[in-house]
């Protein structure tokens, strides 16, 4: 079931892992191995989270790869259909 304009994943990100454990973007950027911006784009919504990324996130967090991407998927294809009138596509059926 798909959730209604699911947050992005880096909210969630921010607002569930970060924020209670009191760890700075330098921080957690660091523990996580890639540079501040790289994780600065995820935590603002302009950047999405990769397979790879969500093996990062689930080793530092505990958490599973899955997770991740399930969450990154469930907020790309809810804003994709918002833009499903507007393709030109051609129904092909047998």
């Amino acid at each position: 079931m798909r959730m209604h304009n699911p947050p992005h994943p880096g909210e969630i990100l921010k607002s569930l892992c970060l924020e209670p454990l009191g760890v700075s973007v330098t921080d957690a950027a660091e523990a996580l191995g890639v540079s501040r911006k790289t994780l600065s784009s995820i935590l603002n919504g302009r950047a999405g989270i990769s397979p790879e990324m969500a093996i990062r996130l689930s080793i530092a967090f505990d958490t599973t790869a899955e997770s991740w991407l399930r969450q990154q998927t469930q907020f790309d294809l809810w804003h994709a259909e918002r833009s499903r009138k507007r393709l030109r596509v051609t129904r092909l059926a047998a």
